[in-house]
């Protein structure tokens, strides 16, 4: 430290800082927010300091320092402990006998003209018969009729009757069992079918986990009153605690072949997703390439997934980049 100028040793007091925050977030995917939900918003910032770690570790590269270890161990452990943030290649294969699945957070359609564009509806609806999927399921869905999809199979579950919001699968295979997990003092919802598929059976779960209520692009995270503002974000995570733990102890009840599909409103390095990913397999990480990103916003926030069981082998996954909601939908191809 003694060689460093002034402005490097300020550089390197960031760095520690951000580089120990890294580090302790590793551990928050196996820590539940009932014990320490102000911790767990650190979860939802994970991109961001490896982001902010690989420029210190390049920064000082660049300087031929040996401060650079720092961010470069804490990375390289991150390597083998965290989920992949980018993905260098991808899996591009296929089987005629692939079940394609399209997840898809449609924001009502965009009915409240979030988007100031014409035939936003029209474009989402040609999206996915372009894609032909087999099993498409839908958050912030509208059940009218001039929003259904021509499937010869559905299942159409509301939670806001007077919006006539709520979730949907469709499914080109017949649907022999459906259902609501019935979250509670919340509009989102977590839905599942069994469809007969040749011989098998598979349980097709739709997940909407409570939002967060952040909002990015209205920089509410810059609210004066700050203190109300991480209030509401630790209730809701608790919401999510209790909504993943409703659905492991429904879950244990299915032993057969399941796909789990959806809008987690939070990210693949957080208690949750770690929950509900354990033992399967997320298709983005067998198959997919980039960041994966699904949130419609300038940094990189992957929050919808396609899970397997893990016997299923997952052939393809696409994210596609279309701006018809303030998600991205995602597809992927699973075998068994």
């Amino acid at each position: 430290m003694k060689r460093l100028s002034f402005f490097d040793k300020f550089i390197y007091f960031i760095n520690s800082l951000l580089s120990t925050l890294l580090l302790l977030s590793y551990a928050l995917p196996y820590i539940s927010p009932k014990n320490t939900p102000i911790l767990a918003i650190l979860s939802l910032f994970v991109p961001v300091l490896l982001i902010i770690n690989i420029a210190f570790f390049l920064y000082w590269l660049t300087k031929l320092k040996k401060q650079l270890l720092l961010s470069g161990l804490i990375l390289l452990i991150g390597w083998f402990v965290l989920t992949p943030f980018y993905k260098l290649s991808k899996k591009n294969t296929s089987l005629n006998s692939d079940l394609k699945v399209m997840s898809y957070n449609v924001r009502m359609f965009n009915r409240l003209e979030w988007i100031k564009e014409n035939d936003v509806k029209k474009n989402i609806f040609s999206l996915i018969k372009e894609n032909d999927p087999d099993i498409l399921t839908i958050q912030e869905n509208i059940s009218s009729k001039e929003y259904a999809f021509d499937f010869p199979h559905k299942y159409i579950e509301n939670k806001n009757e007077k919006h006539q919001l709520g979730m949907a699968i469709y499914s080109k295979f017949p649907i022999i069992n459906k259902g609501s997990l019935k979250l509670e003092n919340t509009v989102n919802d977590i839905i599942f079918s069994d469809i007969i598929r040749d011989k098998d059976t598979i349980r097709i779960y739709n997940f909407h986990l409570q939002s967060l209520n952040i909002s990015p692009k209205k920089e509410n995270l810059g609210e004066k009153d700050s203190e109300k503002l991480i209030q509401k974000i630790e209730q809701n995570f608790l919401k999510q605690v209790a909504q993943t733990e409703l659905f492991l102890a429904h879950e244990q009840k299915w032993k057969g072949k399941k796909i789990i599909c959806g809008d987690f409103n939070n990210t693949a390095y957080s208690w949750v997703y770690n929950q509900i990913s354990k033992n399967k397999k997320d298709a983005f990480i067998e198959a997919g390439i980039s960041f994966g990103k699904t949130y419609n916003y300038w940094f990189p926030f992957r929050i919808d997934f396609i899970i397997a069981d893990n016997s299923a082998k997952i052939n393809q996954y696409t994210t596609f980049s279309e701006e018809y909601s303030d998600h991205y939908p995602i597809l992927a191809r699973i075998n068994w």
